[in-house]
């Protein structure tokens, strides 16, 4: 029998615990304590609980092993999640009578029974809102079931558990409100202090020492009219008075520095209010001595000094016109001090390069006075030269005459160099600073016609290097755009006068070299091209070694336009690269047709995306049972102006060779998040959307900041957006894209795996990466009734997949009998032709949620 005085005592000793605030460790072993004299037997756990997480992780004692302490870290609640996750889940009892049977202890079963665990009765601990604060478990050694008064009982310990819980919150934010305000108080920059009723000094910080010249101690239980003017004492007063009174006060006043000096403050005070009552007065000062002192000397020169925020001047209208004031922002862009400025005419800011025109409009101006701006380059003190823009106006007295002139000076020349730089950086490469394609595009232009009419051959060299994706995806980016720029250095070195040089995109250059008679001569200049990278490139302590495929095309074959020149040594450098790379080769006239459509498209991305030549379709993914929506796939699409519609399949590998995908896949990204956030504004009907991400896009520095930065800026939810990878994420390291996935799980995006099947190693890493869905290829689907070992392999993955919790996807179902059959195989999704084909938003938007086999034939 359970000694009643015992259990009395056991529990007034907890709430003596609680009421004293103890460590909530002591606290809760105090409980463990009762609950072994109620539950003769039990071995007491708690388990607190992360809302971020939802998760449980068991708090460390002695009664569990270190072992199984860390088993039990971090376990995500649920139905079915042993008995102390499912009785969080539920928010109820949950018994487990014999753990070796219980099918929710399988994942936690052996360690169970390692500790010599035989049963689990496991209770929820909530707050009186119901807040979820953790578990409390009652393990017994021995197969057990509780009595209803033993389940009362664990629920009365879980109340008191819960009890310590808040009371232990409250505790800490108690402790840090207050050390919030004494940090405050005491590392305020203004004094701030304290006034009891009578106006007494009670408290003071270090600042207001600082201020009035007094130590805090001779401060103390002194009046704070002691300390104020005589003639600001009653100002003082009125403003404590109505503090006193329950207001707060704004106001300026005069105090006396221990030193005995006057000095302005500016004085905020307001009533301190405890349970409805006024117990004091707080007050913050800030000494405004200097800001009274500027404020008189601004106000003498209102008048010019309001009208810019630049360099102001004035000077008198006598014949001369000498200086009477120079703002300090003068001072600052001329470089001389205001004595060395005062009475002297501002001529001395001109020099050798100004513009004698820009003086004449100046003169003028000032004979006949009226207003002129003129931009001319003045020099200053140190003798630097500097872009102003100078505005002078006239100032008239009451009586109208013009007594005084007011000049406006803005140093424009950082705008200028600006400008200059901005110019440069729409011509050049940034990295490598050499001529991008715009000037390669307007010199090739100019050399054309020349080389005609001198009868020279003009020679268009299009560099690819051979290797270089290896280099910058293995050793990283800072790496391979220090190659670039060597490379370049390299390269440059060969240029001629007449010759240039421009980086063309990604790792390819262009040779522009006119004035070649023979095509002996060309073809050693491309040899010389490739003994130049020969040698290693020495990177970060490493030897690089680095080749390029070339291609070559001249004037003297059968051209019209000269842009036709890069066509052709684009369409030749592919061909060096088929011949096995580190050489060159001349354009042939027999290349495909498709190939120099290949090529044109490759320079229609960019501006395809500027021009927004690109549109997202939406497929719906339904319910394989029932056809009802569940999601979309957005899938992009290019309606080109000379083209029409270009396939994805044409496009995307493009896109991904020149590197176009990764901002090709941001527009994606960014479109289909702005879209949903917008119907979800009007209350439109909205389904999660699944985005196609590339390995590249994957891969690359600042990827989950960009999805993020997405998220942000829209306001879309993430649980409505899915990243569709294939398995060729992993090419830049399993570790990497395990622990890209789990971020974006943390940031409630989901991630899906595309193409199932197809690529490699897809079992060996499955288990590891934290997916939530896999997408049969259709490749799989579209023989599903005819090909057995496709049905077996369909049949496989989809068992396997639910076996670790992840749904399925089967694409390209065309077939009324393909549904009927991936239903009899339990796959959870469907997504073909059956349903819908891609289409526009406003046709989604028109679309029933529950799809009728067949609808694709009514809208396509």
């Amino acid at each position: 029998m359970i000694d009643d005085l015992s259990l009395l005592e056991a529990q007034q000793g907890i709430h003596e615990l609680i009421a004293q605030q103890a460590p909530l460790e002591q606290t809760l072993d105090a409980i463990a304590h009762w609950i072994g004299i109620m539950l003769p037997g039990a071995v007491v756990a708690f388990m607190r609980y992360d809302s971020a997480q939802r998760s449980l992780s068991l708090l460390p004692n002695q009664r569990f092993s270190q072992r199984y302490t860390e088993r039990l870290l971090n376990v995500r609640i649920g139905p079915g999640v042993a008995s102390f996750g499912t009785a969080a889940y539920l928010r109820r009892l949950v018994v487990t009578e014999d753990i070796s049977v219980d099918p929710r202890w399988e994942p936690f079963r052996n360690a169970a029974l390692a500790e010599d665990l035989r049963a689990c009765w496991s209770s929820p601990v909530l707050t009186a809102q119901d807040e979820l604060l953790g578990t409390l478990g009652a393990y017994f050694r021995k197969p057990s079931a509780p009595s209803e008064l033993s389940k009362g009982r664990l629920r009365q310990a879980a109340a008191l558990v819960a009890l310590a819980i808040v009371r232990d919150h409250d505790s800490h934010r108690h402790r840090t409100l207050a050390e919030w305000h004494r940090s405050l108080f005491v590392n305020h920059p203004d004094g701030v202090y304290e006034f009891d009723l009578q106006g007494r000094f009670q408290r003071g910080n270090s600042a207001l020492e600082h201020i009035t010249g007094y130590a805090e101690k001779e401060l103390l239980g002194r009046h704070f009219n002691e300390f104020v003017d005589p003639d600001y004492r009653e100002l003082t007063q009125e403003a404590f008075n109505a503090a006193r009174a329950g207001a707060a006060r704004h106001y300026e006043t005069l105090g006396v520095h221990a030193k005995g000096y006057a000095y302005h403050l500016e004085v905020t005070i307001f009533p301190v209010t405890v349970d409805g009552k006024i117990v004091g007065v707080y007050g913050i000062c800030r000494d405004i001595t200097q800001r009274k002192r500027q404020e008189a000397i601004f106000r003498l020169l209102q008048r010019g000094i309001e009208a810019s925020p630049n360099g102001v001047l004035m000077t008198e209208s006598t014949q001369d016109m000498p200086l009477v004031y120079a703002s300090g922002a003068f001072c600052r862009i001329t470089g001389y001090e205001p004595e060395e400025v005062l009475g002297k005419n501002c001529r001395f800011l001109q020099g050798d390069e100004t513009d004698p025109e820009s003086i004449r409009a100046i003169r003028q101006a000032l004979m006949e006075r009226t207003d002129v701006q003129v931009t001319l380059l003045n020099y200053r003190k140190d003798g630097t030269p500097f872009w102003n823009r100078l505005s002078i106006s006239p100032v008239l007295n009451e009586s109208g005459r013009c007594t005084h002139f007011i000049g406006i000076q803005e140093d424009i020349t950082q705008q200028r160099s600006q400008e200059a730089r901005i110019a440069y950086q729409a011509t050049h490469d940034l990295l490598t600073d050499l001529p991008n394609r715009s000037i390669l595009d307007d010199r090739l232009e100019r050399e054309f016609p020349l080389s005609r009419k001198n009868q020279k051959l003009l020679v268009v060299m299009y560099l690819d290097l051979d290797g270089f994706k290896a280099i910058n995806d293995g050793l990283g980016h800072r790496v391979g755009n220090q190659l670039l720029v060597a490379v370049a250095d390299r390269l440059r070195q060969l240029l001629g006068p007449d010759d240039t040089l421009a980086r063309h995109t990604g790792d390819e250059f262009v040779f522009l070299l006119p004035g070649f008679t023979t095509r002996e001569e060309v073809i050693k200049a491309a040899e010389r091209i490739l003994k130049t990278l020969e040698q290693p490139f020495v990177i970060e302590g490493r030897a690089l070694h680095i080749s390029t495929s070339i291609g070559i095309a001249c004037s003297d074959e059968r051209i019209q336009d000269a842009h036709e020149l890069m066509q052709h040594a684009d369409l030749a450098v592919e061909a060096a690269k088929q011949q096995g790379r580190n050489t060159w080769q001349w354009y042939r006239g027999e290349d495909k047709r498709d190939t120099s459509k290949h090529v044109l498209l490759r320079h229609d991305l960019h501006e395809a995306l500027q021009e927004n030549q690109f549109e997202l379709y939406y497929q719906p993914i339904v319910e394989a049972a029932t056809g009802k929506i569940r999601s979309v796939e957005a899938l992009l699409r290019w309606d080109h102006p000379r083209h029409g519609m270009v396939p994805p399949g044409v496009f995307i590998p493009i896109a991904e060779k020149t590197g176009q995908i990764i901002p090709l896949g941001r527009w994606v990204l960014e479109q289909a998040c702005q879209t949903l956030a917008d119907l979800r504004a009007k209350g439109e009907r909205v389904y999660p959307v699944a985005v196609n991400i590339s390995s590249l896009q994957f891969n690359r520095d600042g990827f989950l900041g960009e999805v993020q930065g997405i998220l942000d800026e829209t306001g879309l939810p993430p649980e409505l957006i899915e990243l569709e990878i294939t398995e060729s994420v992993l090419l830049g390291g399993a570790e990497q894209a395990i622990e890209i996935i789990s971020k974006l799980r943390g940031m409630s995006v989901s991630v899906a795996l595309d193409d199932f099947g197809t690529g490699f190693s897809s079992l060996s890493y499955l288990r590891d990466l934290p997916i939530q869905k896999i997408k049969l290829d259709r490749a799989f689907i579209h023989d599903i009734l005819d090909n057995c070992s496709n049905a077996a392999i369909v049949e496989g993955i989809i068992t396997m997949a639910h076996h670790m919790g992840l749904a399925v996807v089967a694409e390209g179902v065309e077939e009324r009998a393909q549904q009927e059959d991936l239903i009899l195989r339990d796959c959870d999704l469907l997504q073909g032709y059956l349903f819908a084909r891609p289409m526009p938003l406003q046709e989604l938007l028109m679309l029933p949620v529950q799809l009728p086999n067949g609808v694709c034939d009514s809208i396509a």
